[in-house]
């Protein structure tokens, strides 16, 4: 009887070039990512926006932002639960293997073709409406082409996966993805994945590292400062105001 197929690798074995791509850079894009933002919020407070375009063109905006955002949620959620949580966890609540696999192929792909479909739209519509192609920077350009290839590996390596008979990801990447946080490297689980896999990995490891330096640095910004931020006073010339007693905020002021 023929031994099964081993899948395709970016690395034969865990030598230098597994260490290389699977302990050192992920650290390194992990060191980036963390001490980036740091430097962003103390160096460059004003340019932590999302330089909104909304002013510029809305009817593509509400169609693609809420479909990429939407899809990019449930797109983390499912990476965050299919790596932090180890298989034995969910076995253990009596969700089997097959259940955990047909859930997350029907919402990872449902979540990706949205997720894909909004970017899609929002990058058609800074392509070819002026006034929003005229306010994208190179750096704009770079982070799409970034986040697109992530988005695209990512969906091609779980349709590939389920093709080809499925890949239980959670037996390999998701205990090399725990093990970088252990302090703890494991790199042998992924030099045993299959290439779209690996590259999914690496693309999304470099775009973490580019993150801190682009847009995408609003994710992290939650607008607490408006539940405690005074009024702003409005001032009138006009000297004809009436006797109402004006609403707070509105005080006279002389």
């Amino acid at each position: 009887m023929s031994e099964p197929a081993q899948p395709v690798t970016l690395a034969a074995e865990a030598g230098t070039g597994g260490i290389l791509l699977w302990v050192a850079l992920p650290y390194v894009c992990l060191a980036v990512f963390v001490l980036g933002h740091i430097w962003r919020y103390r160096y460059d407070k004003f340019g932590w926006t999302t330089r909104s375009s909304q002013l510029y063109e809305r009817r593509l905006l509400r169609i693609g932002s809420p479909l990429f955002h939407f899809g990019i949620l449930v797109v983390l959620l499912g990476h965050i639960g299919g790596l932090l949580i180890p298989k034995s966890w969910t076995e253990a609540i009596g969700v089997s293997e097959h259940m955990y696999h047909v859930g997350a192929v029907v919402l990872g792909t449902i979540a990706g073709v949205a997720t894909l479909g909004g970017i899609a739209i929002l990058i058609y519509r800074r392509r070819t409406v002026g006034a929003v192609f005229s306010a994208t920077t190179r750096n704009d350009k770079a982070m799409y082409v970034s986040l697109t290839a992530t988005i695209v590996l990512g969906l091609a390596a779980t349709v590939a996966a389920n093709i080809g008979g499925g890949y239980d990801y959670r037996e390999t990447i998701s205990p090399w993805f725990r093990s970088i946080f252990s302090l703890q490297p494991d790199p042998a689980l992924m030099t045993g994945a299959p290439v779209l896999f690996q590259l999914h990995v690496l693309s999304a490891l470099l775009l973490f590292a580019a993150w801190p330096f682009t847009r995408l640095v609003h994710m992290l910004t939650a607008p607490l400062g408006y539940l405690t931020r005074p009024y702003v006073v409005y001032r009138s010339r006009d000297t004809t105001l009436g006797t109402r007693t004006p609403p707070r905020g509105w005080e006279r002021t002389g």
